[in-house]
């Protein structure tokens, strides 16, 4: 469906720019399902993990290479041998349920299967993570609209552009709301079949 918004000078950056935000929350929400543990071993699962290396808070595979050889381990390979410990210990008490162990070179982070109770917290945890989502998108669509009545007031559009902008904006959100939802029912399935 082509935009309407689009075809309204006043509007057209205003589409673009409510498009753009609302599809990077989409990405984040993909992001952050990726970082969802689930039974299988994945890179992704250390992602969310931070490592103060001289005074910054550095993501893991900044730090290290990171990679999945076996269904149920994660290998991590430090580019700077001196900081193993300070790995492991940073994937020790991420809280994500992790045992490493490292031989002075390599960490290697078996990946245990998950119990149920650990599966419902996954689903829950994501549950919230999809709401934050949720919100953000929805406080866009209200920004959007704040702009559209603002075009309105000042005359740069008139009253049934300013009603079918709204419209538009609205089935934006209610497309991409739809999306979080798919996936996250997607994930939720990975999560909870054994």
């Amino acid at each position: 469906m082509a935009s309407q918004m689009a075809s309204i000078p006043a509007l057209k950056e205003l589409q673009v720019d409510l498009t753009a935000r609302m599809n990077k929350a989409v990405d984040d929400f993909r992001t952050n399902l990726l970082a969802v543990r689930t039974g299988r071993a994945s890179v992704h699962m250390l992602d969310n993990i931070r490592v103060d290396y001289y005074g910054s808070e550095m993501p893991i595979n900044q730090l290290a290479q990171v990679s999945a050889p076996e269904p149920q381990q994660i290998v991590v390979q430090p580019f700077d041998i001196g900081i193993v410990g300070l790995l492991e210990k940073a994937i020790r008490t991420s809280g994500q349920g992790f045992n490493p162990m490292h031989d002075g070179k390599i960490i290697r982070v078996p990946v245990p299967p998950m119990t149920e109770e650990r599966r419902r917290d996954a689903v829950k945890q994501l549950s919230g993570i999809l709401e934050d989502h949720k919100t953000s998108i929805r406080n866009i669509r209200r920004d959007g609209n704040d702009s559209i009545k603002k075009a309105a007031k000042d005359k740069l559009i008139s009253a049934d552009d300013e009603k079918r902008a709204q419209e538009e904006t609205q089935g934006m959100t209610d497309a991409q709301i739809k999306t979080l939802d798919e996936m996250f029912k997607v994930k939720e399935k990975e999560l909870m079949t054994v």
